[in-house]
C-alpha cells in the first residue's frame, strides 16, 4: 500500500505569514507601488480507508470561478478570486485601504498512483471545497 507523503508545513506558513507581513508593511510605505501581492489558498489533505481528501479554503470566491484537473495523479485547484471593487461597474472609487488579495490562484497535490479518477467528487459550500478521490480498488485495505 502507498502512502501518502506530506510536509510539514507549519514552518513554511510561518514563514510564508512573516513575508506577507513584509510585503505589506513595504507596499503600504510605497503606497502600493512596485506589484500585486499573491495569495494562496489553505488547504487540508487527509488519508481514509478508501479515498484521498482535500479541503481548499476559498473565501469570497464562487464555485464558477474554480477549476478542478486531476492529470497524471496531480490534483490540480486554480481560479481567480475577484477584487473588492469593480471600478468599471462602481465608477471612481477611493480605496483608503486595500490588504484583501485579488487575482488567479492555483494548488496542486500530487497522489499515489492507485486512485480512482473516474469517481472524483467535489463539493463547494460556504467557501470550503472539498474534494474527495477514491482509492482504486486495489489499494483499499
Amino acid at each position: 500500500m502507498e502512502t501518502l507523503t506530506m510536509l510539514n508545513t507549519r514552518s513554511l506558513s510561518n514563514s510564508l505569514d512573516r513575508m506577507l507581513t513584509l510585503n505589506r508593511a513595504l507596499d503600504q510605505a510605497f503606497n502600493g507601488v512596485g506589484g500585486s501581492r499573491v495569495w494562496v489558498p489553505a488547504i487540508d489533505v487527509a488519508e481514509r480507508g478508501d479515498a484521498y481528501v482535500i479541503l481548499a479554503e476559498l473565501p469570497g470566491v464562487s464555485p464558477e470561478q474554480v477549476d478542478v484537473s486531476f492529470e497524471q495523479n496531480i490534483l490540480t485547484i486554480r481560479g481567480s478570486k475577484p477584487a473588492s471593487f469593480d471600478v468599471a461597474a462602481e465608477g471612481e472609487v477611493r480605496v483608503f485601504a486595500a490588504e484583501r488579495v485579488h487575482g488567479s490562484f492555483e494548488r496542486s497535490v500530487r497522489l499515489p498512483e492507485f486512485v480512482d479518477a473516474d469517481n472524483i467528487d467535489a463539493s463547494f459550500a460556504h467557501g470550503l471545497l472539498t474534494v474527495t478521490v477514491p482509492k482504486a480498488q486495489a489499494a483499499q485495505p
